[in-house]
């Protein structure tokens, strides 16, 4: 039983442009549910690789990056004590 699934432009030229290529270099002929067919069971052999594809490549800034973010940071006045933060944000007047 094959179920419907909608597919982007893209990924329609693609599978389009793969249909064309193995009609030419083999001489077969396939439909695109073949090949959707062939190209997830080849990729489920590698599930760790396909599931690692989806993963956020993003490692966070280099420490170089981080020192010159800092750099650019001033002290805007006399510290405060932590413990004084909430009556600095949210009270008037200054601590005692």
């Amino acid at each position: 039983m094959a179920t419907s699934i909608k597919v982007g432009e893209a990924t329609k030229d693609r599978l389009e442009r793969l249909q064309a290529e193995i009609k030419l270099e083999t001489g077969r002929k396939v439909t695109q549910q073949e090949l959707l067919d062939r190209i997830v069971a080849r990729e489920f052999a590698s599930k760790d690789a396909l599931v690692d594809s989806f993963r956020d490549d993003w490692e966070g800034l280099s420490e170089e990056a981080v020192e010159q973010w800092l750099s650019g940071t001033t002290a805007s006045g006399d510290p405060v004590a932590e413990e004084d933060i909430d009556t600095v944000l949210y009270e008037e007047g200054s601590p005692e």
